[in-house]
């Protein structure tokens, strides 16, 4: 089973999960890069959660997963139209003034990274911004049945470095928002395509 058939087949669960987590005080760093109004792609949008909280701030969001069923429920969570499909499949060419990955590119295994981050790059607008977010550590592998990749501060600014493509702009630790995980913490990367 892979990351996909797990949000598949526990769409249900992790939608009642995420949806009403409260993202908004990283938002807020993200969303004062941005004019209001710009062009932003959910990356990973799963629940819908964050899509619909950037359209209702005025800002015109294209929601994206890979999981066809937790589409279809950000899709009903929403009312707004969620494209299906993979990180791989991404073909978009400078569209969005902002990419947000929370919470998603933390199942790309470490070497397909730099791959992905072409795709986000020449997705993006010219000093466009990229904001993602790691558990914290160094962990690569599976836990249960879902593959993990974690970042230190060092490791994720080496990865950025070597894509030549993104300059960071602000790395922070936060507390999982979820209750509890405690014991969770969590990286927070914003960065802007140079």
């Amino acid at each position: 089973m892979d990351s996909i058939d797990y949000y598949n087949k526990y769409a249900a669960k992790e939608f009642e999960e995420t949806v009403n987590q409260d993202m908004s005080a990283i938002m807020k760093e993200f969303l004062s890069l941005l004019e209001e109004g710009d062009t932003i792609l959910d990356l990973g949008c799963g629940s819908g959660r964050d899509s619909l909280s950037f359209y209702d701030q005025g800002y015109d969001v294209t929601p994206l997963d890979a999981s066809e069923e937790m589409c279809k429920l950000a899709e009903i969570h929403t009312g707004l139209d969620v494209l299906q499909m993979t990180f791989e499949e991404m073909d978009f060419d400078k569209v969005f003034d902002g990419i947000w990955a929370c919470a998603s590119l933390l199942h790309t295994p470490k070497k397909e990274l730099s791959d992905i981050l072409k795709k986000i790059a020449r997705a993006l607008n010219d000093k466009g911004i990229l904001y993602m977010s790691y558990k914290l550590g160094d962990f690569e592998g599976f836990r249960g049945k879902r593959y993990f990749c974690d970042f230190t501060a060092d490791s994720i600014s080496e990865i950025l470095r070597d894509s030549g493509r993104f300059e960071i702009v602000k790395l922070w630790e936060t507390e999982d928002v979820r209750s509890g995980h405690s014991d969770v913490k969590w990286l927070n990367v914003l960065a802007r395509k140079i």
